[in-house]
């Protein structure tokens, strides 16, 4: 049976990342229609299924590779907003975070310095704030 099962899915695209986004969205979908008895979500899981499927079985590598591709770009955008978020506010416990007024270049400075000139790196102008 594995053997059929191989030479089956010989030249199909198969599982990926995006295949499995769309299946947890899928399950996802499915238990809110069993919570609200909607026929929107039930609609929605069918459509999601048959499009992993669809994915799954398709013998154009290309395109779902493309697709694949497209997705992690966009996850990996989202993901690296929430990092930067994350990152910052780490760096907010110890550092003032200034942005030039000139060039718009983000500069961290140490907290308790009193006022100071900060001189921007990128641009060299020069402002007095408080540290």
């Amino acid at each position: 049976m594995k053997e059929r099962m191989q030479r089956f899915m010989a030249g199909r695209y198969g599982n990926d990342q995006l295949n499995q986004f769309i299946f947890i969205v899928a399950i996802i979908s499915m238990v809110l229609e069993i919570i609200t008895r909607q026929s929107l979500f039930y609609t929605l899981t069918l459509v999601l299924l048959i499009l992993a499927y669809v994915r799954v079985f398709s013998r154009n590598i290309n395109k779902r590779y493309e697709e694949n591709m497209k997705f992690l770009q966009k996850k990996d955008m989202i993901l690296n907003k929430f990092c930067k978020q994350k990152y910052y506010a780490a760096q907010r416990r110890n550092f003032h975070i200034y942005t030039c007024p000139q060039c718009k270049q983000k500069i961290r400075i140490p907290k308790g310095k009193g006022k100071i000139r900060i001189t921007c790196p990128k641009c060299r102008t020069s402002f007095i704030k408080k540290s």
